[in-house]
């Protein structure tokens, strides 16, 4: 009950943002209920709503209810539409990743950044923001500090490359679907940042650039594994939030729940399982959950974290934002 009492207030004004963005995406269509969702979030989370009395609601909004959409996302989506990906998809996401670890460490340690907070940046930038992060860092024996600044600069630079993506994307590729969401599901670091970018465009790229970024954490499985090379002490992964893998002195990795769940309801969507009435009643829910998701994700940007950071820091996200850009440019001319 007292969970409950915490979570109320910070989600009844995710909820309200997410009717008044409804409202107005279908008023200004060529914005989108998303855009609105994000922008009023920040700016509430950031004025008259940046009380923490509010902070369990939309951490539930951006990790609880995201989950559940993703969960429910799995009803829209015939399993051939993922093995369509195909060894080009899967090819294309390890390179990006792989270029992406080697090149934050690189440039983090030429802007004399210490090795583990490099690490730390480099995973989080390749797999899946602060989830990452909260995995890798008791294998390379990270600090509270370099793990709180990496979280930190990873969340505001995703925000950033979630904004910007959508007008890239339309520049590039006249927002084609494939082209677009291996863009967005392969650079963006958190689920929610993918989903919300992805939102701008449709709701085909909302599905397969969540497919990019499935596989993306899936293969946090290795990554954790090769940094385990690098320092063998394993330690307990503190539950930071629904995405993080648990890593136990066995070695043991554990898929996060509503990845199975995914494609537990996915299997049973493209065997028939699943009829068509109740897939548009999932999808309408789980449409619905990402709005309310997206006002949650804009209220936990904080202004002041982007400032407090200072600009060196932010020049190093910068700088592997840019560069991860590149590399998919390149890597989908290749591929697709």
């Amino acid at each position: 009950m007292k969970k409950v009492t915490n979570i109320l207030p910070g989600i009844v004004i995710c909820l309200i943002i997410g009717i008044i963005s409804e409202v107005l995406g279908k008023k200004f269509s060529t914005v989108g209920a998303a855009t609105f969702a994000i922008f009023i979030g920040i700016v509430a989370g950031n004025t008259i709503f940046k009380n923490k009395k509010y902070d369990e609601g939309t951490k539930f909004a951006e990790k609880d209810l995201l989950n559940y959409s993703i969960v429910l996302m799995g009803a829209n989506l015939n399993l051939a539409e993922i093995m369509g990906l195909g060894l080009n998809g899967l090819f294309f996401i390890v390179l990006q990743m792989t270029l992406t670890i080697v090149t934050a460490y690189w440039i983090g340690r030429k802007l004399k950044f210490n090795e583990k907070y490099c690490l730390l940046m480099a995973s989080g930038n390749a797999v899946c923001g602060s989830s990452a992060i909260g995995a890798t860092a008791p294998v390379v024996k990270a600090n509270d500090s370099d793990k709180v600044i990496a979280i930190t600069i990873v969340n505001v630079i995703g925000t950033i490359l979630m904004i910007l993506l959508p007008f890239i994307t339309s520049a590039l590729y006249n927002n084609e679907t494939l082209h677009t969401s291996a863009m967005m599901g392969g650079i963006l670091q958190s689920v929610g940042q993918v989903i919300g970018s992805a939102k701008f465009v449709s709701d085909d790229v909302v599905n397969l650039a969540t497919v990019f970024k499935i596989i993306r954490i899936i293969l946090l499985v290795v990554v954790v594994l090769v940094f385990e090379k690098i320092d063998l002490t394993v330690d307990e992964v503190p539950h930071e939030n629904d995405e993080v893998i648990h890593i136990d002195k066995k070695r043991k990795v554990n898929i996060p729940w509503f990845i199975t769940g995914f494609f537990i309801i996915c299997i049973l969507y493209t065997v028939g399982f699943i009829p068509q009435s109740i897939s548009k009643l999932f999808k309408w829910i789980s449409s619905n959950f990402e709005i309310i998701a997206l006002a949650g994700i804009g209220m936990r940007v904080k202004i002041s974290d982007l400032v407090k950071e200072g600009p060196l820091a932010m020049l190093y996200g910068g700088a592997v934002g840019v560069c991860q850009i590149a590399f998919a440019i390149i890597l989908i001319s290749i591929f697709f």
